[in-house]
């Protein structure tokens, strides 16, 4: 909270159980399983992409457990700065908080990126214009300016009030479910198991251990829900935190694995792989009518304002959080008379969105490697710092269950020698993003002696 004008300024308190499973569930899952399908399926195979999905988010299961002790118990917008606050150092808190701020972000410009790869897939006319080449993908005009617009929009939203933008986010969430209902139920019935060899593409541990890796980024969502914890409503009780949690991951797995399940079930997978959204491209097959491919369509892009929004509230909030916490400028900490919303932070959050853009469809899958390592970082440090409080020794086993997962998830990534390590890409952008954070707590800090 903020003294403004001699009374204080609270962040609208408007959110129910129901908006809090829409923002966990709805920050997780995007179009990733459209978008980039093919990379998933060439990772493992079927058996190796449902059992990697599957074994992955049961793993988060103690870690949304140790979220919803630590959100009950203090539920505040910082989220794991506040957690880590108590009983680690500054530097810590704040160095947690700046990778979170990564994860969240981080998928804003990726949404921003595949809204224009859709809308050329629906109206090729729009793969026209192109500006330039980044590591050998076209930059199109009429994708940036569809992306721009429509991180113009959620600006707008979440400028203006929470509750707006919980009812675009509840509607965006259900109706992807319902439309995943239809087109899968349909689709299936012209399936046959014929078409899921291979069921592994490496060796069977090889194949999970490659898909487990970016779990994590495709997973990343379920703590969202305690970036909104002060804006739940009044009647609100806190052990609605945990419940939406819990659903919002166990919801996560049966999609993932559903929709890996039934790619692989309705048409011969391994021949499509080269084919631009071989999710619709396999179920095209499968039907032989183009009306499924507008309905799978239609999902992905309700799922994709859904999973763009939800990263948007929950980056917004973390940098809301960490600069009313003077971790970086205070005025990012301020929250508008009018709106009841963290109006500086909404706007920074659009405008760096809207400048990384301009990287275009060469960032995708780097930047799902980069979020993955900053997702199971920050779950580490909530994890680490629920340990460190001393609770009940079931509830430490379960946080010290949370934190081994999350630093193993942290080594599958960064340790060399392991298939699907870091590249110099992600290394470079993860590197960019520390640095930017020590310069500004750097200047923060410089500015705070001086005073």
């Amino acid at each position: 909270m903020l003294y403004n004008s001699r009374r204080v300024i609270t962040l609208a308190r408007k959110l129910r159980l129901v908006d809090y499973f829409a923002l966990g569930w709805g920050t997780m899952v995007g179009v990733g399983w459209l978008v980039v399908m093919d990379d998933w399926l060439l990772r493992g195979g079927v058996l190796g992409a449902i059992l990697g999905f599957a074994i992955g988010g049961a793993l988060l299961l103690p870690i949304g457990y140790v979220y919803g002790r630590l959100v009950a118990a203090m539920p505040d917008a910082a989220g794991e700065v506040a957690y880590t606050a108590r009983v680690f150092p500054q530097s810590i808190s704040f160095a947690t908080g700046w990778i979170m701020i990564l994860a969240y972000f981080i998928v804003c410009p990726w949404e921003a990126v595949a809204v224009g790869r859709i809308a050329g897939y629906i109206f090729p006319a729009l793969d026209s214009i192109e500006l330039y080449r980044i590591a050998g993908q076209p930059v199109y005009l009429p994708h940036l300016l569809i992306g721009l617009s429509l991180t113009g929009l959620l600006i707008g939203l979440n400028y203006r009030g929470i509750r707006l933008s919980a009812t675009f986010q509840n509607w965006t969430a259900f109706g992807t479910l319902a439309l995943f209902v239809l087109f899968v139920g349909f689709g299936v019935s012209k399936g046959s198991p014929r078409n899921f060899p291979p069921l592994f593409t490496h060796s069977p541990f090889v194949s999970v251990l490659l898909v487990m890796q970016i779990v994590p980024y495709f997973m990343t969502g379920f703590e969202s829900v305690v970036k909104g914890a002060e804006e739940a409503s009044p009647e609100f009780r806190s052990r609605g935190f945990f419940k939406a949690i819990w659903m919002a991951i166990v919801v996560g797995i049966l999609f993932y694995t559903i929709v890996i399940a039934s790619v692989g079930y309705v048409a011969p997978w391994k021949q499509l792989t080269s084919e631009k959204f071989m999710t619709a491209v396999a179920f095209e097959h499968a039907v032989g009518s183009r009306w499924i491919v507008s309905v799978i369509l239609a999902a992905a892009l309700l799922s994709l304002f859904k999973v763009f929004n939800g990263n948007f509230v929950a980056a917004s909030r973390l940098l809301f959080a960490i600069g009313r916490r003077g971790l970086v400028d205070r005025r990012l900490g301020h929250v508008h008379p009018r709106n009841q919303t963290p109006s500086i932070a909404v706007i920074c959050i659009g405008l760096a969105t809207g400048a990384c853009m301009f990287l275009g469809d060469a960032i995708l899958v780097p930047i799902s490697e980069v979020g993955s390592v900053a997702s199971a970082i920050g779950w580490l440090a909530a994890c680490a710092a629920y340990y460190r409080m001393r609770p009940a020794p079931r509830e430490q086993f379960i946080a010290a269950v949370g934190l081994t997962v999350g630093l193993l998830m942290i080594l599958m990534k960064i340790v060399p020698g392991i298939p699907g390590h870091f590249t110099g890409y992600e290394w470079l952008a993860l590197g960019i993003w520390v640095l930017l954070g020590v310069g500004l707590g750097w200047r923060r800090s410089a500015g705070t002696n001086s005073l």
